[in-house]
């Protein structure tokens, strides 16, 4: 069996109490030692990329199943690594909290809707300060790097983690790598302070610089070792997490005292396992501000139609929910859901029948919304930015003119079209009030996993509670809106629009997302 397999997870039946374990650093593997106050059957089975344990195959009760896909420790390939009272325990303002520390084995459950006779399924380590931690305060220097595009919040992230670790651990060398990546190794350093970060939560953008692409794992970690740097904060999306795991894994292998935590961020919303990412609240808001414009200038015109683009490559939850706030938009567009334009149940109708109801339309359409029919009528080819993703056609205003020149030359009815993309107004914004507690919980559970010895982990709420979750988890795969979900059919209840599918119209759902219920 290749134990470095980052897919595979280990399931284990518990009794009493957690037995102990040990963590191959190159996996989400758990190795279990029994001991004689546990029962523990260890039995693997390839199941979609997981392990079963033998209680499972054998049909025993599934109320004792119990799945923890645990993140990394520095003791893992550091076995004799000394560990320290944590400074909090001298905090004044931790003084006056209940329990200051997190229990080892607090974990957050990653399914909270189950059925009587269920699994207890999959579960995370709870985020958190931990009684423990392996790293002396002054002998930390650590360092923090943007990586991607832009959304709202990263600033505040950023001013987090250096306040969190000055002020809660009293970390004083604390750097900035400027421009993404290859800042590790060709660009110059900032340091920073709570004082150098005090007021940067107020403005767009990041305060780092950013870039993409430009990752070489031997050269960042060979300047993470050079530059004496024994704690790592990656702030990116899927792609820069993905990098993240690497230079991990180079660290663990060359067996370095350093720790890598990884922040999730992606305005799209499009990051597994976690509730939502950072910016996201903050971008459904704006968007309100752009709808409403549209609705403003159609409702003043004869037969006004509005196209409102917002950013969504891969998912459409940003779409989804300005839409469901909004309540002014007649039709959201969204990668998940494909969508025709002409014959019965087209889009074309639909505006032809809103035009005769209510004398104008909002159509509020995701980026990566129809790139099929764009990349047919322009026979455009496949291109790629610097970080790998494919670069997206122009759908809005494709779109706006499909629609103009079908009303025009076929229906000959006069329209007035109005366009708008917000898209760089949206990602340069400071993030809002509730963008900026989540960003904060966001910096403090990556300082406190960092100090604590987590390392190859990124952090983020399941269920509503912070947790560590190992780096594979939330880059194996998109968060996508889910066509099968309550979510979706109140969207379609709010605006009445059609389902796009007919008879001769094929639409493929992922079987993962039809829960299917045995009676």
């Amino acid at each position: 069996m290749d134990l470095s397999l980052s897919s595979l997870t280990f399931s284990y039946s518990l009794s009493k109490t957690l037995p102990p374990f040990s963590f191959s650093p190159f996996s989400r593997l758990l190795f279990l030692h029994p001991s004689p106050h546990s029962t523990t059957f260890l039995s693997f089975s390839r199941q979609n990329g997981r392990a079963i344990t033998a209680s499972q195959a054998s049909n025993q009760s599934k109320n004792d199943d119990f799945v923890l896909e645990d993140v990394p420790h520095l003791t893992n390939f550091l076995p004799n690594l000394p560990s320290f009272p944590n400074p909090l325990q001298k905090s004044q303002a931790y003084s006056i909290v209940k329990k200051t520390f997190v229990s080892p084995e607090d974990v957050v459950t990653q399914n909270i809707v189950i059925q009587k006779d269920s699994p207890r399924g999959v579960h995370f380590r709870r985020a958190g300060p931990r009684e423990k931690v392996y790293f002396k305060p002054e002998e930390v220097r650590a360092c923090i790097v943007t990586c991607g595009g832009l959304c709202p919040g990263i600033n505040t992230v950023i001013r987090e983690i250096v306040c969190g670790l000055n002020y809660m651990y009293g970390v004083e060398d604390i750097l900035g790598i400027e421009g993404g990546y290859r800042g590790f190794y060709s660009k110059n350093t900032m340091k920073l302070t709570p004082k150098v970060v005090n007021d940067i939560h107020k403005r767009g953008g990041t305060f780092l610089r950013t870039s993409r692409g430009g990752h070489d794992t031997h050269k960042i970690v060979d300047n993470i070792e050079d530059r004496g740097i024994n704690q790592v904060y990656i702030i990116g999306g899927d792609g820069t997490q993905k990098g993240a795991e690497l230079i991990y894994e180079e660290i663990a292998k060359r067996g370095l005292h350093v720790a890598v935590a990884g922040i999730p961020k992606t305005i799209d919303n499009d990051i597994a396992v976690i509730d939502k990412s950072f910016g996201f609240d903050t971008a459904v808001e704006e968007a309100q501000r752009a709808i409403n414009a549209a609705h403003v200038e159609v409702e003043s015109v004869e037969n006004g139609v509005g196209i409102v683009k917002l950013m969504g490559r891969y998912s459409g939850f940003i779409a989804m929910y300005a839409t469901l706030a909004s309540r002014d938009v007649d039709c959201c567009l969204i990668p998940e859901s494909p969508f025709y334009l002409e014959g019965e149940g087209g889009l074309f109708e639909f505006i032809e029948q809103r035009l005769k109801e209510n004398g104008h339309l909002v159509i509020v359409v995701a980026e990566g919304a129809g790139q099929e029919y764009v990349a047919a009528d322009v026979h455009a080819a496949d291109k790629k930015d610097a970080s790998g993703n494919k670069l997206l056609l122009d759908n809005g205003i494709w779109l706006s003119d499909k629609i103009k020149e079908h009303f025009t030359k076929v229906q000959k009815m006069v329209i007035n079209m109005k366009y708008i993309d917000p898209t760089y107004m949206i990602r340069a914004i400071p993030s809002n009030a509730s963008d900026n507690i989540y960003c904060t919980l966001l910096a403090h559970s990556a300082v406190h996993g960092a100090m604590a010895g987590y390392t190859g982990f990124t952090v983020g709420p399941v269920n509503s509670r912070h947790a560590y979750i190992p780096i594979a988890r939330v880059t194996e795969k998109t968060n996508t809106v889910k066509l099968t979900d309550r979510m979706w059919g109140r969207l379609l209840a709010s605006t009445n629009q059609p389902s796009f599918i007919s008879s001769d119209k094929e639409i493929i759902l992922d079987l993962n997302d039809i829960n299917i219920t045995s009676t």
